[in-house]
């Protein structure tokens, strides 16, 4: 990664060209430590407020069933969110569109500090969704200023980030649900990271200068928002309301008619919002399979796990009996685990390949499970078998992160990324849907927990799917680098340090792909 300056903006027609203003360059270190900085907080949101919810549903007088919807709001929106984010991004510049995100992010956690009631709890949480435009803004910013080599360390450091943070977020708000007078006091503190993220993005991070311009295709990303809200709010409610209700179908199917219109309106937009035909090339198309595979698996088991280690052996006849401080800090090896595999994927990946590091990714994932699901009895296992498979989950949040930005060419870097991680909201609500309605299958009625099967289940389920990611990576085959030959007059040259966005150009003239 080096540092840069941007580039002038062309004069208007008519006028002589102004001189280029002088600009610092920014350093490759001020750029990671600041992209790091905004996951760190952003991983830290996406737990703080796990631990708090029983604090929360007593404020605010309002069921289990109703809290539920502070993830189900927060899961719609992010799917809303990412693809329109990450095109504007793109657009018009990933730093001007951070600000605008990181803005938004500000303000719902204003509006859940504040929240009195239970509807501005929600609306903050929905305005929160917006987390899932920061990866791939930040992805944008860090494509622009470096090489390949760099990239893949930067999204290995970021991915970590994530991890450590979401370890905070969940210690820190357990540390204050368990000694503080007022627990709710501790949702100022989302407050005060966001606004030091602002301050990041501000004034550390520098602008991306390759823009393709262009204007957002607005009837694409209607289709693609409402059509994804409509079928992932069937998939998560499906259980409350009966997957053969009415409303259960309704929005299930009405949401698969929009995603079809979707398709047929990208394939002839001249500016997609999403070129669908990105999915035609088959390290895309692996790629944003096993990101929804490995995310089914992870966000599928969070509020099981809790639920399972809080449970007392002596009275249920299963469960580790852990408070909520400790819960926190016994999801800390699953959390470290995958920070160290996110670290460790660029020396992997160079070891055994791409292909192989998804791969050994999966298999990790699905011996964790499986030995978690044949003895989870005592806590040190228990926490063992977690770091293997959060070690796994490391390799594979990183592994398809860096594949997914560095198959598309470098003016579409966020939208590759957008996709990506689209597909891990997508992934993360139909696991937890499955998960859920094998919870309820083991439940007897009048039980306010279900059966040990439930869990043990669930675990196998979740090798399972581990073992089918890896069968899927199997498929993935890198593209040939082409040669770079040497540039025409007045053409820009394939950059050297990605030698295969000269393929990116070439495919893209003819329509093929993103």
């Amino acid at each position: 990664m080096t540092g840069t300056t941007s580039s002038p903006l062309p004069p208007e027609p008519g006028r002589p060209p102004a001189s280029a203003p002088v600009r610092r360059a920014t350093s490759a270190g001020v750029i990671l430590a600041s992209v790091m900085g905004v996951e760190l907080v952003s991983g830290s949101l996406q737990s703080f407020l796990t631990p708090l919810f029983g604090t929360l549903a007593k404020t605010l007088d309002v069921t289990a069933a109703q809290l539920n919807w502070v993830s189900i709001a927060n899961l719609l929106a992010s799917a809303v969110f990412a693809p329109i984010l990450s095109r504007m991004g793109d657009l018009y510049g990933h730093r001007r569109i951070l600000r605008v995100n990181l803005a938004i992010i500000l303000v719902g956690s204003l509006l859940v500090a504040l929240a009195r009631s239970f509807e501005v709890l929600l609306a903050g949480q929905v305005l929160q969704g917006s987390l899932s435009g920061l990866f791939p803004l930040l992805v944008g910013i860090l494509r622009n200023h470096g090489g390949e080599a760099e990239n893949r360390r930067g999204i290995s450091l970021m991915v970590a980030a994530i991890g450590v943070g979401s370890g905070l977020g969940l210690v820190g708000s357990g540390l204050v649900a368990e000694y503080a007078d007022n627990p709710t006091s501790a949702l100022w503190v989302p407050v005060a990271t966001v606004a030091v993220a602002v301050l990041i993005a501000q004034f550390a991070l520098p602008e991306t200068t390759d823009r393709p311009g262009g204007r957002i295709d607005w009837a694409g990303g209607l289709f693609i928002g409402t059509g994804l809200v409509g079928v992932l709010l069937a998939l998560s409610q499906g259980e409350a309301w009966g997957w053969t209700a009415g409303s259960t179908l309704g929005y299930g199917l009405g949401g698969l008619v929009l995603l079809a219109a979707f398709v047929a309106v990208e394939l002839k937009h001249p500016e997609p919002m999403v070129n669908v035909r990105m999915f035609t090339r088959i390290p895309v198309l692996v790629v944003s399979v096993v990101a929804l595979l490995f995310s089914f698996v992870f966000f599928s088991l969070t509020v099981p796990g809790a639920i399972f280690s809080s449970l007392p052996d002596d009275m249920v006849g299963y469960g580790l009996g852990l408070g909520a401080l400790a819960i926190s800090f016994a999801a800390l090896p699953a959390v470290g685990g995958m920070a160290l595999g996110a670290i460790a994927a660029p020396s992997v990946a160079k070891v055994v390949g791409d292909r192989g590091m998804l791969v050994a990714g999966s298999v990790l994932m699905a011996v964790g499970y499986g030995l978690t699901a044949l003895a989870h009895d005592s806590l040190v296992p228990y926490l063992l078998f977690g770091a293997v498979s959060g070690f796994g989950i490391g390799l594979l949040q990183q592994g398809t992160r860096t594949i997914a930005v560095e198959a598309v060419a470098e003016d579409e870097t966020a939208v590759g990324s957008g996709i990506n991680e689209l597909m891990i909201t997508v992934g993360g609500s139909v696991g937890s849907a499955v998960v859920g309605a094998i919870m309820t299958a083991n439940t007897a009625d009048g039980a306010l927990f279900p059966k040990e099967a439930g869990f043990t289940n669930s675990w196998w389920l979740a090798a399972a799917v581990s073992v089918l990611a890896g069968v899927v990576a199997c498929l993935y085959r890198p593209r040939p680098a082409l040669p770079v030959d040497l540039p025409a007059p007045g053409h820009r040259a394939a950059s050297p340090a990605a030698p295969a966005h000269a393929a990116d150009a070439a495919d893209d003239s003819k329509g093929l792909l993103l």
